[in-house]
C-alpha cells in the first residue's frame, strides 16, 4: 500500500495487524545515521508507525466497517472497478470507472474512490 493511502487509512480508523508500516523519522543521530526513536518506547513508537496494509485487507476492512464492496472488472483492454454498497447500489454512477492500466493500478484508482467516499460522509 502506498504511503499516502496507508495515511488516509489510518485517519479514517485503520487499525488492524499489518506486516508492513512506514516509520515517520523525526531525528537522526549524527554521523552514524541510526534512529532516535527508542525502539522499547511503545507509545512514541506508535505515534511514529503507519501500518501499510495489503490491498486484500483493505477491500475487506471496507466491506466490514463502511459495507463498501470494491469490484474490479476485466474488460478486453482494460479493467475498471466499481464501488456498491450492501444494498448493491452502484456509488460510483451507472457504469463502471473505466481505467486504461493493469489490475494492480485499477485496485489501487478504487481503494481511493472508497477513502474518497468514505471522506465525504
Amino acid at each position: 500500500m502506498p504511503y499516502q493511502e496507508a495515511l488516509a487509512l489510518k485517519e479514517l480508523g485503520f487499525d488492524e495487524p499489518c506486516f508492513g508500516r512506514y516509520c515517520i523519522v523525526t531525528e537522526w543521530e549524527e554521523p552514524t545515521g541510526e534512529i532516535l526513536i527508542q525502539m522499547f518506547d511503545s507509545n512514541l513508537l506508535e505515534k511514529n508507525l503507519i501500518k501499510a496494509p495489503i490491498y486484500q485487507q483493505v477491500f475487506r476492512w471496507f466491506r466490514e466497517e463502511y459495507r463498501l464492496t470494491g469490484l474490479i472488472e476485466v474488460g478486453t483492454q482494460e479493467f475498471s472497478y466499481l464501488i456498491i454498497n450492501d444494498k448493491w447500489n452502484r456509488l460510483c454512477g451507472t457504469e463502471p470507472l473505466k481505467f486504461n492500466g493493469t489490475y494492480k493500478e485499477a485496485e489501487l484508482e478504487c481503494i481511493k474512490k472508497l477513502i474518497e467516499i468514505v471522506k465525504l460522509k
